[in-house]
């Protein structure tokens, strides 16, 4: 049992400023001097109990409450919005910069909440739960609840902003005449159990202020199996709410001014704005009114009860730690593009999101539990519509789950000879030194593992190689090159870091090499500036290597050599494959032609929440003089190069090396590489982006047109 009791000095220096009493008129009501006073908030003395008795009549309580100290004495204040002041600077901010790191997607919102849960997870012996809840509100359902947030009081507020012919402002206008011309609102509340909660002073360093008062801290330094590292993570709630606006209840693992339940704070993300003639920064804080003179005013969380978590739909269930986050007026932008909306997509789609990319912290066996469990419930005005509906790897990733599972309980196999069988290799992984270290200090070799299974019959992508590391959230998903033909579909798991179960100084040094390497997005092992920042040259070439090492693996298990006959022909098939029309790169993903010529070195890449192919690309580029002039061009079909359907590009952007004008790729003069990434036509797709493999090839183009 957690022990609740605040000390006695913050506790009794808090009941005097709600009291606006000063340290002098407790002395005299209690018979003390004020230096007495002081030294019991300060700590250094504490008082008789005679003395106490006459505290708790001085603030009209009994004794209990001043020797629990569980709860105060002195009524709160009635709970209001704040609106931070203008800068006096005269600077403006036209939303917040976090929020733009990602789309307004449920799918991308599920992936970054529950990665943030994961990394929260407080009894180690016990998963996480996390629970997604859709929640539509009508009539008076939406009425209440737009009482209970104060919402006539944000009204003018919120005409600014909107006002304003900036994103955010344009975004804001849209949701607010959405509002008022459905008569609804969608709520979409994350909660999660056996989590920390937001533990944490109101202002100072801590797991509160990080994600309420601060961007970009993350706030686990602690914490080397996390998955996230930049503090951008929380921003996707507030993208999410086409308000701005997000509710929180937290249940902490660690008392905060003696109480755990019910801490209750609100968030609003607006742009500067101009109200009754007086100027606002942006956020504003849903709470009560800080009595303490640094902070005089401004919103802090307050102890809320039951019919206020009620009213604010934020109730949770039992003692567990954690938090719920309530995202007001919930959408899915990348789902009204593509006009796949309503309640039933969008529980659908977080289904999909919690699978696809925590398939393998959701598997455990009798002996190793699993590391999270998730679920998604929908509701219209509190009733049902939806059932909740439990994610479970085994029914939606059942191949890639026998593989984890066999690894798990040491039921590997050498080799593949049975559809069950799950085959174990170890790939190298060589970690460079910090430029902290030592001089003279070497690389550490970590040894990570790979996993390999023949697919199921009912798997919708295969053949690829899912990557992952610390709380085993899917990281990369790559398709191996140089298998050769013929390969039987496979599924492949890549675990590295903590991932493979396992502790030590090469596995704490692979973990943070590799979270280094990492974009925000947390979707791609890469060239960062934070891992050139942090360790010696060559860490790009080390991982470079490590991707090598583990397409050799895999084609060590699966690949297909074909065996050239006597004569020296060549296979009849390899030979049609070899028949390639002028100015094509092949790529190492199928028959390489002479590096005379560009060829696509590398390609990655993942089917995104809209259908569409997204693909990072790596060209080998031969040196010369002037500028090459390509058209990439992207084919569905057998994965080969130069085989299957074109499609069009809906966009097409350069990365390393090269320039992109009108769809032609211009890669500098001199260069040996060059990378570059793109996005699918999801309109010119043949089938289903997730039903076919995908090829890039290269031709000549001239003055903007590909020539074949």
């Amino acid at each position: 049992m957690i022990d609740e009791t605040e000390d006695f000095g913050p506790w009794l220096g808090r009941q005097l400023r709600r009291r606006n009493m000063s340290q002098s008129e407790l002395a005299a009501a209690v018979g003390v001097t004020r230096a007495a006073v002081s030294a019991w908030i300060t700590g250094r003395a504490k008082p008789r109990p005679e003395t106490v008795r006459l505290i708790a009549d001085a603030f009209d309580t009994d004794l209990v409450t001043v020797y629990e100290r569980t709860s105060d004495a002195v009524a709160a204040r009635p709970v209001t919005w704040y609106h931070r002041p203008a800068h006096a600077d005269g600077g403006r901010e036209f939303g917040n910069a976090a929020a733009f790191a990602f789309d307004a997607d449920l799918g991308v919102l599920a992936r970054e909440a529950t990665q943030n849960s994961l990394d929260e997870r407080f009894d180690p012996t016990r998963p996480v739960r996390v629970r997604y809840v859709l929640h539509e509100l009508t009539g008076e359902h939406l009425r209440n609840f737009l009482d209970a947030v104060q919402w006539n009081s944000l009204k003018s507020h919120y005409a600014a902003a909107a006002s304003n012919d900036q994103k955010v402002g344009r975004a804001l206008a849209e949701g607010l005449r959405e509002l008022e011309s459905s008569g609804s609102l969608l709520l979409l509340r994350v909660d999660d159990y056996n989590a920390n909660g937001l533990t944490g002073p109101e202002y100072d360093d801590g797991r509160f202020a990080a994600v309420v008062r601060r961007q970009l801290d993350s706030h686990k330094v602690d914490n080397h199996r996390a998955g996230g590292s930049y503090g951008l993570g929380k921003a996707t709630l507030w993208a999410t709410s086409r308000l701005g606006l997000v509710l929180i209840n937290s249940t902490l693992s660690v008392p905060h001014e003696g109480r755990a339940a019910r801490r209750l704070i609100g968030r609003l993300d607006l742009p500067w704005r101009e109200v009754g003639g007086e100027a606002f920064a942006g956020p504003a804080w849903f709470g009560e009114p800080d009595s303490d003179r640094a902070f005089e005013n401004v919103s802090r969380s307050w102890w809320g009860i039951e019919r206020e978590t009620a009213n604010l739909h934020l109730e949770r269930e039992g003692e567990d730690p954690g938090t719920s986050f309530l995202v007001v007026g919930a959408h899915d932008a990348a789902a009204v593009a593509a006009g796949d909306e309503g309640l039933q997509a969008m529980h659908d789609k977080l289904c999909d999101s919690l699978a696809d990319n925590f398939w393998a912290a959701m598997t455990g066996t009798d002996t190793v539990p699993p590391l999270l469990e998730a679920s998604v419930r929908t509701l219209r005005n509190g009733t049902e519509l939806i059932p909740e509906t439990r994610i479970r790897p085994e029914q939606r990733r059942p191949a890639l789950a026998r593989a984890l599972r066999a690894y798990l309980s040491g039921e590997t196999v050498p080799a593949l000879t049975g559809r069950s069988d799950v085959v174990e290799r170890s790939v190298t992984l060589t970690v460079p030194p910090l430029r902290s270290d030592d001089k003279g200090a070497k690389a550490v070799t970590h040894s990570a593992v790979l996993l390999l299974t023949p697919a199921d019959d009912g798997d919708r992508t295969h053949s690829h190689v899912v990557s992952m590391r610390g709380n085993r959230m899917r990281i990369t998903n790559r398709r191996p090159r140089d298998l050769g033909l013929g390969v039987e579909p496979y599924q492949a798991v890549l675990l590295a870091g903590f991932a493979t179960a396992r502790d030590g100084e090469d596995v704490l040094r692979a973990e943070a090499f590799l979270r280094a390497s990492e974009p925000p997005e947390h979707n791609r092992w890469e060239w960062t500036e934070e891992l050139s920042d942090t360790y010696v040259r060559g860490a790009k070439k080390r991982l470079d290597e490590f991707r090598v090492a583990v397409d050799d693996a895999v084609r060590a298990i699966v690949g297909v050599r074909a065996v050239a006959p006597a004569d020296g022909t060549g296979p009849e098939l390899l030979r049609g494959l070899l028949k390639l029309a002028p100015g094509t790169g092949g790529g190492r993903a199928g028959t390489r032609r002479s590096r005379g010529y560009p060829t696509v070195d590398d390609i990655d890449g993942e089917v995104d929440a809209t259908g569409a192919w997204s693909l990072r690309v790596r060209i080998a580029v031969p040196q010369q003089d002037d500028p090459w002039h390509l058209s990439p061009i992207a084919c569905f079909g057998s994965g080969r190069s130069n085989a299957g359907s074109p499609v069009r590009w809906a966009e097409l952007t350069a990365t390393e090396n090269c320039s992109v004008t009108e769809d032609v790729l211009v890669v500098t003069p001199g260069v040996r590489y060059a990378m570059f990434s793109g996005v699918t036509d999801v309109d010119s797709h043949p089938v289903t982006a997730g039903r076919s493999n995908v090829a890039v090839s290269l031709h000549r183009a001239v003055e903007g047109v590909a020539r074949p």
